[in-house]
């Protein structure tokens, strides 16, 4: 089984900064493919970013993509995003999901086995 655990959301105001992050443990997968999704009030969760597991592919939405980007470091299990130029519009509970043993990044939920519990970032105008 693998554990993934979100940090590092918060409130921030338009234009400003976050970072999260994205440990995972147990049975980790290190080598499998690592995407963030958000979830707003009363939308569906939505895709956001993914990595490969090798790291050299990546993959962004067009609501998000020159103001996010994702990282990785395997030799710790963790992915991290960081978050520019935020609009009150990222409003959302941020999830982690890893793929089992898939290096290829997929935009769609059900491609992902494990997740985590979600962290909120609220961005006001």
């Amino acid at each position: 089984q693998v554990q993934l655990v979100e940090s590092g959301g918060g409130l921030v105001q338009a234009g400003g900064s976050l970072r999260l992050s994205c440990a995972a443990s147990g049975r980790t997968t290190s080598r499998s493919a690592r995407a963030w999704f958000r979830q707003a009030p009363g939308k569906e969760r939505e895709f956001v970013v993914g990595i490969s597991g090798s790291g050299d592919s990546t993959s962004y939405a067009d609501s998000v993509k020159g103001r996010f980007t994702i990282s990785r470091d395997n030799a710790k299990n963790t992915v991290f995003l960081q978050m520019n130029s935020l609009k009150p519009e990222d409003t959302a509970v941020y999830y982690c999901a890893a793929r089992f043993n898939r290096d290829a990044v997929v935009r769609t939920s059900p491609g992902y086995v494990y997740w985590g519990q979600g962290t909120q970032v609220t961005v006001s105008a």
